[in-house]
């Protein structure tokens, strides 16, 4: 009996112990997309970065990439600008079927933009990213995705952010968008990038941010590593 007992221990620890293993295969990614709302960013850019972003994940490119690889995929949304006005815009959502995505395009169109006039914070959305991501599902990888059209502005800078907050374990993307700062493709390049496998795609203007994040995300949620960054 005693050895009966002890063998139902082994395997119930056994099964704890495969637990978060098999979760994590469940879910193979949680992507964070943050969308800058600062006041670098007018109405109409702010348009143009939230119908590039709906429109690519309605692409056939992007469903297909949700729907089709092994395990589901874990998506939110929060736009970001000042110190203290980061607003999570999706929470968490498992993407499991067309339907889902559609979900999250539907809240993307109908949330009114929750900032207009505050400078660009980004150690803070960096952070507020992090502590949005403690809130994920369980998946084998987390990634946040950051869009942005300037630098730092207020408040401490991304290095500070990836020092303190838990990034242990997530990597940061970014997306930065040309024309508005000079300095922008650099800073996101040199500061913003983190992580394994983390790069950064290029928006010609806030005109070319659907076929950007398009790209962005293809390569995210496939997992793909090209060339160095």
């Amino acid at each position: 009996m005693v050895g009966v007992r002890l063998l139902c221990a082994a395997l119930v620890a056994a099964l704890i112990w495969a637990a978060p293993a098999a979760r994590a295969q469940d879910c193979r990614l949680a992507l964070l997309l943050a969308l800058d709302v600062s006041s670098s960013v007018d109405e109409e850019e702010y348009l143009l970065q939230k119908d590039g972003l709906s429109a690519a994940l309605a692409s056939d490119d992007i469903r297909s990439a949700l729907l089709l690889g092994p395990g589901s995929v874990a998506l939110g949304a929060y736009e970001w600008s000042g110190r203290r006005q980061s607003e999570v815009v999706v929470d968490w959502m498992l993407i499991r079927s067309s339907a889902d995505i559609d979900r999250v395009i539907g809240i993307l169109q109908a949330t009114p933009r929750s900032q207009t006039r505050f400078p660009t914070a980004m150690g803070y959305a960096l952070g507020f990213g992090s502590n949005t991501m403690t809130r994920a599902p369980d998946c084998a990888r987390q990634v946040i995705d950051v869009s942005g059209d300037g630098v730092t502005n207020d408040g401490f800078a991304p290095d500070l952010a990836y020092k303190h907050y838990p990034f242990e374990n997530i990597t940061v993307n970014g997306l930065a968008v040309l024309g508005a700062d000079p300095e922008v493709d650099a800073y996101y390049d040199r500061m913003v990038r983190h992580g394994p496998d983390a790069f950064v795609e290029y928006s010609d203007g806030y005109a070319g941010f659907r076929q950007a994040m398009t790209r962005k995300l293809f390569r995210e949620i496939n997992g793909l590593v090209i060339g160095l960054n």
